[in-house]
């Protein structure tokens, strides 16, 4: 592509120097300070007025031409400048996109980790509730224990100070027996249930 375009500027460059003027229906030439007319040089024949208007002419078409490839130039720089800053707004675009997806990425990760630290936080918070009520059911079952302990050994006690003043009768030593029994049963229940 280049070539292309370097190759288009020289022979505009080249063009440059020969410039036709066309004057009372008549094709000149002009290069070099001299005007020719189909391959003849004529700049000895013309008036002085003539010569002026070709050569007037041929600076005008020189100018135009010289415009025109700077116009050309510029349309090329403002191309490339364009082109430019359109792969740069990509660019920012594409680390714009980039950017964002990692902020994203990041938050999600916080999200799951919030998710994570709160789900730990109830299994703490039902290990802790399951750890009270055992322990109250413990402390339920040691009232238990001691109080059926209290009553057998107050049971007991009555029991030897009553048999110690004779004061029971075979019938009543019976029951005093069974009820002696009966909360001996209900301390081995307490005691295996701690």
């Amino acid at each position: 592509m280049k070539y292309y375009i370097l190759l288009l500027f020289v022979a505009l460059s080249l063009n440059s120097f020969a410039q036709e003027v066309v004057k009372d229906g008549k094709t000149y030439e002009v290069k070099n300070e001299k005007i020719f007319k189909d391959g003849q040089d004529v700049t000895e024949t013309l008036s002085l007025e003539e010569k002026t208007l070709i050569f007037k002419e041929a600076a005008v078409i020189s100018e135009k031409i010289k415009l025109v490839e700077k116009a050309k130039v510029e349309a090329e720089k403002l191309k490339k400048e364009e082109a430019k800053a359109i792969k740069e707004a990509k660019k920012a675009k594409k680390e714009e996109e980039k950017a964002l997806k990692k902020k994203e990425d990041v938050a999600e990760k916080l999200e799951k980790e919030n998710k994570k630290a709160e789900k730990a936080r109830k299994k703490e918070e039902k290990a802790q509730k399951k750890a009270e009520k055992e322990i109250k059911k413990k402390e339920k079952l040691q009232k238990k224990f001691e109080k059926a302990e209290d009553k057998l050994e107050k049971a007991q006690k009555k029991y030897e100070k009553l048999k110690r003043k004779g004061k029971l009768s075979p019938v009543d030593e019976g029951k005093w027996l069974d009820k002696i029994d009966k909360l001996t049963e209900k301390l081995t229940k307490a005691k295996q249930k701690m």
